[in-house]
């Protein structure tokens, strides 16, 4: 009787599961079925900001363009913890205000040095 149980217990993630599937996959696969198919040299074209594309699509792209995307990516993960620790800053007391002193302070550091390199400067 305890394996009963336990399946009971595990039916309603099935149900979010399938449902979950459902909407994932429902769409994608109504668009294939009722969607018009009548391709042209246009519609299977590349498409670029608007106009024609002048180069294959493959090129590689500056290593400036990654540098500058991990920043934004440390930055925003840097405000991604500031607003919880403002929160709780009254019960962290002076460790949790040190603790990220030290924090932003390597962040800091960091961006002097991709500054002081370059990477943020566009040609």
């Amino acid at each position: 009787m305890p394996d009963a149980l336990m399946l009971d217990n595990y039916l309603p993630v099935l149900i979010f599961l399938m449902i979950g599937l459902g909407f994932g996959i429902g769409p994608m696969l109504a668009g294939f079925i009722l969607g018009p198919r009548k391709p042209d040299d246009e519609k299977v074209s590349a498409y670029e900001c608007g106009f024609e594309p002048f180069e294959d699509s493959r090129i590689k792209f500056d290593v400036r363009y990654y540098l500058v995307a991990i920043l934004f990516i440390i930055f925003d993960l840097e405000i991604a913890f500031l607003f919880p620790w403002s929160v709780v800053l009254d019960q962290i007391g002076l460790f949790g205000l040190v603790a990220m002193g030290v924090f932003l302070g390597v962040l800091v550091i960091g961006f002097i040095y991709e500054w002081k390199k370059g990477a943020l400067e566009w040609e």
